[in-house]
């Protein structure tokens, strides 16, 4: 929601200050609504759109949106950084997520065990054990927009060859990992690629990044690229485009489905 009454304004030519004014708000009322630091009432996103001039179905849509938006999720409960819970509710409802993963396999893929040996690792080393555990049932309970919700998202990994390698936890774990990958490949809204290593330089190499595709009516695409300490959220239409090429190009660029299924398969022992 923040994010299109942003996009909003910006393709009205509108400025923070002039729609703030207008709307007899304080600057920093509207620009904590657009940064996700303030909750937005129904009525406010109706004087928004007003203001804007948005109507029809669109606006309906809109509306209906803001008054699920304030409806509390589970992660809502949980002593999460913003930015993460922030994340968790755009997965939710984002309806395709197209992914490349060149350190550790995607979230929603992840087998309990991996996930612990990586938050433990790379996030919370110095955590409690408790903490840890919480933070690996969010990552689970992640995963029913997989296969709980009335239309699972659609979501398509593409993995870098080296996170295969790279043995996370043991011999065990990541036989279990590897399972894991091909039991989800076989859900028909789940398609798993491998990058091989022999490719060489391709658009990826930069680093992981993961576009999130939302129905029309709520807001546009999204690139979400994570790093240790927060995330980076892209909206740009330009540079969400540059991402979306580049992802497509790499899909041509992979093993196909299958190939990377039966490269999975080998790696499992079967």
């Amino acid at each position: 929601m923040a994010a299109e009454l942003r996009r909003l304004r910006e393709s009205s030519a509108v400025t923070l200050e002039e729609a703030a004014e207008r709307l007899g708000w304080s600057k920093t009322k509207l620009s904590r609504i657009e940064n996700v630091l303030r909750r937005v009432a129904v009525p406010e996103v109706q004087g928004l759109l007003d203001l804007y001039g948005v109507a029809g179905g669109r606006r309906d849509a809109l509306i209906a949106f803001a008054r699920t938006a304030r409806q509390r999720d589970w992660w809502d409960t949980e002593p999460l950084r913003t930015d993460y819970a922030t994340y968790i509710g755009l997965e939710a409802e984002a309806e395709a997520l197209s992914c490349y993963s060149m350190g550790v396999i995607h979230g929603l893929l992840q087998t309990e065990e991996y996930a612990r040996h990586i938050i433990r690792a790379a996030l919370m080393r110095f955590k409690p054990p408790a903490e840890v555990d919480r933070r690996v049932a969010v990552r689970a309970a992640r995963q029913a927009v997989l296969t709980e919700r009335d239309q699972p998202l659609r979501f398509w990994s593409i993995i870098d060859e080296a996170v295969l390698d790279r043995e996370i936890g043991g011999k065990k774990v990541m036989q279990a990992q590897y399972e894991r990958l091909l039991e989800l490949a076989e859900l028909p809204n789940v398609m798993l690629q491998v990058m091989p290593a022999s490719v060489g330089a391709h658009p990826g190499v930069i680093g992981s990044f993961s576009i999130l595709q939302f129905p029309e009516q709520y807001f546009p695409n999204v690139v979400y690229v994570e790093s240790m300490t927060g995330a980076l959220y892209i909206e740009d239409e330009g540079q969400v485009h540059t991402h979306t090429l580049a992802f497509e190009q790499m899909q041509a660029t992979a093993l196909s489905p299958d190939d990377s299924t039966a490269l999975l398969a080998r790696r499992a022992g079967r």
